[in-house]
């Protein structure tokens, strides 16, 4: 009893001591964003354990009413959660830090993820921000930014501005595909869909460039893989983000034209040169009266280029997103809307558009539902929708059609005289005696229509079999694509008039219609292609993953089906469902995250083969040594200078069936009655015609397949603020399909066999640098650069025995690289042509080309074309840009060029004064500026002039592929700037804004070349719809 009173007395004596432990307190306090020292609103702060809590305000502060002995959680979005102990405390200042993005830690591979430490394969991880260019075409910002990416653009013509891309080049040459394999959500999609794909919807972009990181992809990532996922919707409040910019374009450059007084002086130089008897093609009079400046319908001096043209087209664009959810249901909703317009001009007596207008609806919706704790569904659905109107031959046509027209011959159209004051339809400029191409008149003489369509459904299940097998997940994915296209043109035939009589006195003219029964004042109707086609794609997966204490060990297996049906096809083979099956696999180990070891295969079944070689077995393994998690290493490395080392080799084989346009190699294409068969009876006057082989059956032709071996090593500086990833790679590719170059025409086969005999080889090297680094809470820097080297050759090429003449053999040289003559100089003048070599080619004299006799035969023929210039691809690209910000500002600018590229100069589309016909209509070349400055003449008789002596018609020897009209394709091009300001978070929260950012942008700003002609850039292209210069301003709002 005794006992108990005191337990009692000690309960009570102690009791006081025990509610002061667990009083209760008021806390307040603030919660801020540790980089920007900004205040959080809606930050949640949950007692532990509890339901119980509060958000912050709009000025970051909270008050809540706790127990001492209460733990405080504070979570926000897209932050770290912090958990804090109450105490004696009653106020607190939090600063959260961003969460680490789950892409720094992880690279996105063949169906999955991996951990960025552990990935032996070359992958190249492009961050999304470095595609954000002020264009609609997401291929534009490829050039310089992607390591082991060869990128070029050749056309800045709205809807045919697609750059040509390709994964450490091209180690190709027969018929088939060379494009790299492209992945949206695990779909293969177009060039065209990756086009059209906006950045702002992009979550992860990867470049798949060795055999282990594409084998699971089997004989579709021959070429390498471009692999990109869509964003998803995250657990939280919603979110929307709301994008718009408009810019304005401009040529980078155009080619300049002479004027049109020396374009007179020099055709008639060019006729007399050639015949001293011709008459020549300009009086002394109009040359005379066209330099007074008289009327300029009868004396016309036209600029073309300024008038099909105008200086300047204004482009929009505008993109939304919205996110969010819940646990059970998540989504992403996104919808861009782009109008991007052509520089050419409209004729207001017109009632139509016939300018480039390109518009654009893209639509994406992704929603991920849990329809159990351990069962995810995603549903996809995506649609991107083109509608283009524009001149009916397009735009680079017309471009040259400028240079395919006398100035001076007529004007583009004639002011109505007296008597025709009262017509409705343009006056066109023309000529009686011959159909000139009038190329203002192609222009504005009606428009083409043209729509296309491309709708995709998707669904994926993924299943967690965790709770019965730990680390076991299974994958069924289905997708259905639909693509759908027309078009069709509008025009009426234009009325032509040339002057009939000149009043020089009073300044008048009558003008005389050349064509009044065939021209029309109303738009005719002229259907064109129409095309639809279907595929559906299934593809199931189950995965493994586990980490035994330092054992990590992971496989995969991938199952896939495709199934393509094409409308409306071109012939009976064609429109036969394609398929496609393939198994694949993944087994990866490591040790410690140490030592990794990864084995890959993929094995593909293909309709092409015979039975014998239908199915193929490609094989690829990898090794990995982190280098810098061994122990020993903080041992050595004292001086953390060297924060991570870490050396990959790979070898594999990877297959390709993608090898020519013919669906079954083993079978024979034969025609019955078709055009070309052979005659094999007469029957009362008329021929019989029999059969036609079209392709001779070959059961032994099978896959093309590619060896390739990378070695790489990656290296982090200054804890990891500075990386560097560098790829040593080789390939060796054989069975390249290749048609018979030793089979007699004696045989009389109609159509060439095809072997799989051709060989080629390809090295190269790709380098990225990346540098993030944040100076202080208000300053930060990032830089970047890359380099790709990609050198292709021939290995064995079908040709004839050239034993007795190796130099003209393409064995041992570039793939793409030309083979031309040897240009030596331009002929002095008739002994220099006496005293050289006799050349095969037709008429020459002084100031035409001479060429290099390769085998001094004194004889110049196809013997002596041999390799000459560097592809025409190029084997280098490169690029290096920085970014910078400061609180609210920031600026980044990026440069990107390419070397070892040549191209050529079309002699005979630009040599002046020839006349041709296309359409019924005469074509005259007009006059570059760059001939009319330097040219062989007479006078000055210069053998290194630029040009040959000039003619009014084709000089056949001039027009040989040779290094006369060779330009080197290096470039350096400060490819894009931006400046950028944010507003404050103070001020966005008072707006209701997460953020608010305003920027200005640029593109192809400025260019380095020593070609001056044209943009570089566009190589041979350059007389087409230039590349364009864009200045943009935009707007991003989040909230």
């Amino acid at each position: 009893m005794k006992q108990k009173a005191k337990l009692l007395l000690i309960t009570f004596l102690f009791l006081p001591l025990c509610v002061l432990a667990q009083r209760q307190v008021t806390v307040k306090g603030k919660v801020i964003e540790a980089e920007t020292n900004e205040p959080l609103p809606g930050v949640t702060i949950l007692v532990e354990k509890s339901t119980r809590g509060v958000t912050t305000d709009m000025d970051g502060t909270f008050e809540i009413r706790v127990s001492t002995s209460d733990k405080l959680v504070f979570s926000f979005v897209g932050m770290q959660s912090q958990t804090i102990e109450v105490g004696d405390k009653t106020y607190l200042e939090v600063s959260m830090y961003p969460l680490a993005d789950e892409l720094d830690e992880v690279t996105i591979v063949a169906f999955g993820k991996q951990k960025k430490e552990s990935v032996i394969s070359s992958i190249e991880t492009v961050n999304t921000k470095e595609l954000h260019v002020p264009s609609s075409n997401l291929t534009t910002a490829f050039s310089g930014r992607i390591a082991g990416m060869i990128s070029y653009q050749t056309s800045g013509e709205p809807g045919q501005d697609n750059a040509d891309f390709f994964i450490r080049g091209i180690t190709s040459f027969g018929t088939g595909k060379v494009n790299p394999l492209i992945l949206i959500d695990n779909v293969e999609v177009s060039t065209h869909d990756l086009s059209r794909l906006h950045p702002d919807d992009i979550q992860s972009f990867s470049i798949l460039k060795d055999a282990t990181a594409t084998a699971l992809y089997g004989a579709r990532g021959a070429n390498g893989v471009i692999l990109v996922t869509t964003k998803e919707g995250k657990e939280g409040k919603v979110k929307v983000s709301l994008r718009f910019e408009n810019s304005f374009s401009t040529p980078t450059q155009e080619i300049e034209m002479a004027d049109p007084i020396t374009y007179m002086q020099l055709a008639n130089e060019a006729a007399l040169t050639r015949n001293p008897l011709a008459p020549m093609p300009y009086s002394n009079n109009k040359i005379e009266n066209t330099i007074l400046g008289l009327n300029p319908y009868v004396y016309p001096t036209v600029d073309w280029m300024d008038m099909l043209t105008k200086d300047v087209a204004v482009n929009q664009r505008a993109n939304m997103n919205i996110s969010g959810g819940g646990k059970v249901a998540r989504y992403y909703i996104a919808g861009s809307f782009s109008q991007d317009n052509g520089i050419l001009k409209v004729d207001k007596r017109n009632n139509f558009n016939n300018n480039i207008d390109l518009k654009k609806i893209l639509i994406r919706s992704n929603v991920n539902i849990n329809l159990t704790p351990s069962t995810e569904a995603i549903i996809r659905v995506h649609g991107t929708f083109d509608d283009y109107s524009g001149p009916i031959s397009g735009g680079s046509d017309l471009y040259r059609k400028i240079l395919r027209v006398s100035p001076v011959r007529f004007p583009a159209y004639f002011e109505p005289d007296e008597n025709l004051t009262g017509v409705q339809h343009i006056l066109f400029g023309g000529q009686e005696d011959a159909p000139y191409m009038n190329p203002y008149a192609e222009m504005v003489k009606g428009y083409r229509e043209e729509s296309k369509t491309v709708l995709l459904v998707q669904m994926e299940l993924k299943q967690d079999f965790g709770q019965w097998v730990e680390g076991l997940t299974g994958r069924l994915l289905g997708n259905t694509t639909r693509n759908s296209g027309f078009d069709l043109s509008r025009s009426y035939n234009p009325f032509y008039y040339e002057v009939g009589q000149y009043d020089r006195i009073n300044n008048k003219y009558l003008l005389t219609e050349l064509n009044p029964d065939s021209g029309t004042e109303y738009l005719n109707y002229i259907p064109g292609y129409k095309s639809v086609s279907s595929s559906f794609y299934a593809e199931g997966s189950v995965a493994y993953n586990r980490k035994f204490n330092k054992h990590g060990v992971s496989g995969m297996l991938v199952g896939i089906m495709r199934n393509l049906l094409v409308g409306n096809a071109s012939s009976l083979i064609q429109s036969l469902p394609a398929r496609n099956l393939g198994l694949s696999g993944r087994f990866t180990y490591d040790y410690d995250d140490r030592y990794l070891t990864e084995f890959n295969f993929g094995y593909n079944g293909s309709e092409k083969f015979d039975k014998g070689h239908r199915w193929g077995f490609f094989p690829s393994f990898g090794v990995g040594w982190v280098v810098s998690n061994e122990p020993f290493w903080k041992t050595l490395n004292t001086n953390p200078f060297i924060s991570k080392l870490k050396f990959r080799g790979t070898y594999g084989l990877v297959g390709n069936d993608e090898i020519g346009s013919d669906r079954f190699f083993y079978l024979s294409e034969v025609a019955i009655g078709g055009g070309g068969g052979f005659t094999t009876g007469y029957d009362f006057g008329k021929g019989r015609t029999g059969v036609r082989v079209g392709n001779y059956p070959n059961s032994e032709i099978g896959w093309e397949i590619a060896y390739k071996t990378n070695l790489g090593i990656e290296i982090g500086l200054f804890d990891n603020k500075m990386e560097i990833l560098a790829d040593l790679y080789k390939e060796e590719r054989t069975n390249i399909l290749q048609s018979r170059a030793d089979i007699p025409t004696s045989m009389g086969l109609w159509a060439t066999p095809l072997v799989n005999v051709g060989k080629a080889s390809g090295k190269g090297i790709d380098v990225s640098v990346d540098y993030n680094h944040s100076i202080n809470k208000n300053t930060w820097v990032t830089g970047r650069a890359n380099f790709t080297y990609a050198r292709s050759i021939y290995k064995y090429y079908e040709e004839p025995d050239l034993s007795e003449i190796p130099w003209t053999s393409r064995i041992g040289n570039p793939i793409s690289q030309q083979r031309g003559y040897v240009a030596e100089r331009l002929f002095i003048d008739e002994a220099d042509v006496n005293n050289s070599p006799r050349q095969d080619f037709g008429e020459y004299g002084p100031g035409d080309i001479k060429y290099k006799d390769i085998n001094g035969d004194n004889i110049i023929n196809e013997i002596d074309r041999v390799p000459i210039g560097y592809p025409t691809t190029p084997e280098i690209n490169y690029g290096f840009g920085i970014s910078a910000g400061y609180k609210s500002f920031d600026a980044s600018c990026f440069f990107s060029g390419s070397a070892r590229s040549s191209f050529w100069i079309d002699a005979a589309t630009m040599s002046p004064f020839v006349q041709s016909s296309s359409g019924g209509r005469i074509l005259e070349t007009g006059l570059a500026k760059f001939i009319a400055d330097n040219y062989w003449s007479e006078g000055s008789q210069n053998p290194f002039a630029t040009w040959p002596r000039l003619s009014n018609y084709l000089i056949s020897n001039n027009l040989q592929r040779s290094t006369m009209f060779m330009r080197d394709g290096n470039f350096l091009r400060l490819k894009s700037v931006e400046l950028g300001y944010s507003l404050p978070t103070a001020i966005t929260r008072r707006m209701h804004l997460e953020s608010c950012r305003f920027y200005l942008s640029g593109t192809n700003l400025l260019l380095f070349s020593k070609f001056d002609l044209w943009d570089v850039e566009m190589g041979g292209n350059g007389l087409g719809y230039p590349l364009q210069r864009v200045y943009n301003i935009g707007l991003n709002l989040s909230f």
